[in-house]
């Protein structure tokens, strides 16, 4: 089918391969189950009676869990070159939920100590794992012409998934059955292990050894150790291949700077709906945040919809540019004001920005890049994806007060994003022209 097909047909299409089905419905089920065990940590930091967290705390706390596995995560992308991808997918989920059950045990005892920061560092790391694998399978499950639908149908209904249990988790927590309390919290993060098992299971039933790549002819087969000492020189084999596919390589970029914002805005809408529109009152601040995390998966549902079909008419990098100018926009608008309907429709249009270039950028990434570096590319992604939204939130937690009100913070940000859609038009466009030129002169020698 061409690319130029309808993004109906092409959706039914996928969705008609068995292969994508059995990887969505891991995928998923992983997810749910991350929501449930993210809710479970953010719910000990942010509504623990017993503190107040500074955006500081905050913000450090994201770093405790993901800086560590942003600075491990390129050589990451080395294994997932080298193992069969099933294997590692399975054995990872199953290593998540074998991780939880201690976790879930201190934070019942309210012992959140540094052991338990361990404990939820290694489930962090594990799900970046899982994620950089599950994006460096998709192309041995879907042919080349529909990754744009693919990546579409399942990174945002992956986000969906996480926000339904993130949502899940806000909706049963202060009922009889589940307190808002250490206790409460602990029950959540079971409901994950809980995912992460039979997510494993999943896997392990659906797919053969080898159905996930790498492909046995570009596998590698040396020795594990050799692998190991040689990762900083594959890494650096990974950074030469984005160099030589500009297109991958600006990507890679753009994203990583929107991410940058996005983890000031993340920082200030959770302080404003914990704090500002609430007055700290955990009841209503779980509920706001429950509003929050809904518009943001329903703007992620919506861009799995608009995007497939904006990139038919547009080029991938126009298209970012669109939705990241079209965001700095939306804050000068909508968030000055501050009152919590404009900020929960801005959360719902920052959302389809942010999904529809995570999907233009992952199929940029497995489009222009072989699949013998897919790994590696992924891992250095997720690395980026990581390392900025962290840097956003310290940026955020200098620049915000304690109840996340600041208009020129949020003026800042609306001009850094104009200058990032901007940037990306130039670039994107001048990396998109060679093999613009190239597909119109094979046209030309095939009319001749």
């Amino acid at each position: 089918m061409s690319a130029t097909a309808p993004p109906g047909r092409d959706l039914r299409a996928i969705l008609a391969e068995r292969g994508f089905r059995r990887l969505l419905v891991a995928r998923l089920t992983s997810q749910v189950a991350d929501g449930w065990f993210q809710a479970a940590l953010a719910g000990s930091l942010l509504f623990n009676p017993e503190r107040q967290a500074s955006p500081l705390a905050i913000a450090t706390g994201f770093a405790i869990l993901l800086l560590p596995y942003s600075v491990l995560g390129p050589f990451v992308g080395v294994f997932l070159d080298r193992w069969q991808r099933r294997t590692a997918l399975y054995v990872a989920n199953l290593v998540r939920a074998g991780l939880v059950v201690p976790a879930a045990i201190m934070l019942s005892r309210g012992h959140e100590d540094a052991l338990f920061a361990i404990f939820a560092l290694l489930v962090i790391a594990a799900n970046r794992f899982f994620l950089a694998g599950l994006g460096a399978s998709l192309p041995h499950v879907v042919q080349d012409p529909r990754l744009v639908t693919a990546n579409a149908a399942a990174t945002t209904l992956g986000t969906v998934a996480y926000a339904m249990g993130l949502g899940t988790a806000a909706a049963v927590l202060g009922t009889p059955l589940v307190g808002i309390d250490n206790r409460g919290y602990a029950a959540i993060a079971l409901l994950g292990a809980a995912g992460y098992v039979t997510s494993a299971l999943l896997l392990r039933a659906l797919f053969t050894r080898t159905a996930l790549g790498p492909d046995e002819s570009e596998r590698r087969t040396d020795l594990l150790l050799a692998a190991v000492v040689d990762v900083a020189r594959g890494m650096v084999h990974g950074l030469r291949h984005l160099v030589q596919r500009r297109a991958a390589g600006y990507a890679l970029l753009v994203q990583a700077g929107h991410r940058g914002l996005y983890g000031v805005l993340a920082l200030a809408t959770l302080l404003l709906f914990s704090r500002y529109f609430t007055g700290g009152d955990d009841g209503r601040s779980i509920s706001g945040l429950g509003l929050v995390i809904a518009s943001g998966g329903l703007g992620a549902l919506v861009a799995a919809f608009v995007t497939p079909v904006a990139t038919r008419r547009l080029p991938g990098w126009a298209w970012i540019s669109v939705l990241l100018g079209g965001t700095g926009v939306v804050l000068v608008v909508l968030i000055p004001p501050f009152r919590a309907p404009l900020v929960l429709i801005s959360t719902f249009l920052l959302n389809i920005a942010s999904q529809g270039t995570k999907i233009v950028v992952d199929t940029a990434l497995q489009h222009e890049c072989d699949d013998a570096y897919r790994g590696r590319v992924f891992s250095l992604n997720d690395t980026a994806f990581n390392a900025t939204f962290v840097g956003g939130l310290f940026v955020g937690a200098t620049l915000l007060p304690s109840n996340g009100r600041s208009g020129p913070a949020v003026v800042v940000i609306a001009l850094a994003y104009g200058l990032l859609a901007t940037w990306y038009a130039v670039v994107g466009r001048r990396a998109a022209q060679p093999r613009t030129a190239v597909a119109q002169e094979s046209r030309t020698i095939s009319t001749r």
